[in-house]
This record gives structure tokens, C-alpha cells and sequence, in this order.
């Protein structure tokens, strides 16, 4: 009898809580409906922004995939100067203005590469520097190239010590890259410049161990050379 009792005295006591916890929460909806009706439109306010932004980015993403291939064809050709500005007699958007519009998406980025490269080549070095630096690409060897210049940059300025840096991070970004040896060697000859030898030593021997068939390789044993006297 006890027991029961016991067992009694438990059930109502957790119906109790069930009710205590329900008139709880009831009195707490009411107080607050207000709030979770306004919570309640933001988050559909949040989840249609997100969708209306990643929808309005992939139309963008197109139109900068279209306006770009019209005006690739004057980079190619090194008219850079044509492909910064664009032909508007001709409909064709130069790199400035597509990076103007669609920056943010993956082709108005590798617009922004293309159109730091333009600025490289005609010698507008500042402008280089910030379309290099304000670039953000997926593809390694397009990464990498865009390190590489960001060196370039440095080193037309004299700076061989940052120069030298960002070679030898363009240049081990990834192994299998065919302009690896290359920017290894840069980075090798911007290290000797900034008064580095040893580093710059370990870079040729490197490049002679890693890319043993490469250009640079061949020409490594003769800095090597130079570099010891």
C-alpha cells in the first residue's frame, strides 16, 4: 500500500510540474508574443534576404562571365590600356568598370586579377598593388600567380625583402604548379638582393631538388655560383 501510495504521490506531483511548466511557458508567450511575432519576421526576413542575395549573385556572376570574355581578348593581346577602359563604341565594358559592378563575384574577381595584371604592365604599380591585394580566387595557380604579382609589386618599388616573401609563398602555394620554379627563383633572386644569401641559397637548392627539370633548375647551379663567390 505504500508503495502505491509512493507511486501515487509521484505521478501527481510530476503532473504537477508538467502543469506548472505549461502555465509557465503560457504566461511567457504571453508576455512576449510581440517579440516572437517580430523574431518570427525577421528570421523570414533573413532567410528571403539570403536567397534573394545568393540568386542576385549568381546573375551577377553570369553578366560578369559575359561582360569579361568580350573584353579578355584585348588583354591577350596586350592592349591593356583597351581592356582597363573597354570599347564602349564596340559594347565592350572594360575590367574597371566590370570589377565596378560585379566585384564580388567570382568572375568580377578574376576580372580584378586580370585588371591588376593590366595596371602592371602599363605601370600603374599603386593601382596593381590594390586590385592584386583586393582579388580573391579559387584556383591555386591563379592564386598563386596573384601572390606572385602582389611581389612584383614589391619589387619594382625596390622592396626585395617583402619581395621576396610573397615569391617564395607563390612558389610553394602548391608543388604541381608549372610556374613553381619560377617564382622560387624570383624569390631566390629578390633574397640576395635584400642581403639574404643563405636564404636565398636554400631557394636554389631547393628549386634543383623539387623542380630538377624545370628552366630554373638549370640555371640554379650557376647563381649558386655566384652566390657563394
Amino acid at each position: 500500500m505504500l508503495k502505491k501510495q509512493k507511486e501515487l504521490a509521484k505521478r501527481v506531483k510530476k503532473q504537477d510540474d508538467i502543469i506548472t511548466t505549461y502555465e509557465n511557458a503560457l504566461s511567457w508567450y504571453e508576455t512576449n508574443k510581440k517579440l516572437i511575432t517580430n523574431v518570427g519576421i525577421a528570421i523570414v526576413v533573413i532567410v528571403a534576404g539570403g536567397w534573394f542575395y545568393f540568386n542576385n549573385n549568381s546573375t551577377n556572376n553570369e553578366k560578369a562571365a559575359n561582360e569579361f570574355a568580350k573584353v579578355f581578348s584585348y588583354y591577350d593581346n596586350g592592349q591593356y590600356q583597351l581592356a582597363i577602359n573597354g570599347l564602349p563604341e564596340k559594347n565592350v565594358r572594360g575590367l574597371q568598370a566590370i570589377v565596378s559592378d560585379y566585384g564580388s563575384t567570382k568572375y568580377g574577381n578574376i576580372a580584378k586579377f586580370y585588371l591588376a595584371n593590366s595596371y602592371f604592365n602599363i605601370g600603374e604599380y599603386d593601382k596593381a598593388m590594390d586590385s592584386f591585394d583586393g582579388a580573391s580566387l579559387d584556383a591555386p595557380i591563379l592564386e598563386a600567380s596573384r601572390i606572385a604579382g602582389v611581389a612584383a609589386c614589391y619589387e619594382v618599388r625596390s622592396n626585395f625583402a617583402d619581395a621576396a616573401k610573397y615569391f617564395e609563398k607563390a612558389g610553394k602555394l602548391n608543388a604541381n604548379d608549372p610556374n613553381a620554379a619560377e617564382y622560387l627563383s624570383n624569390a631566390a633572386r629578390n633574397f640576395a638582393k635584400a642581403g639574404n644569401k643563405e636564404q636565398a641559397i636554400e631557394l636554389y637548392k631547393l628549386i634543383k631538388k623539387e623542380h630538377s627539370s624545370s628552366a630554373a633548375a638549370r640555371d640554379a647551379e650557376r647563381f649558386l655560383e655566384e652566390l657563394r663567390g
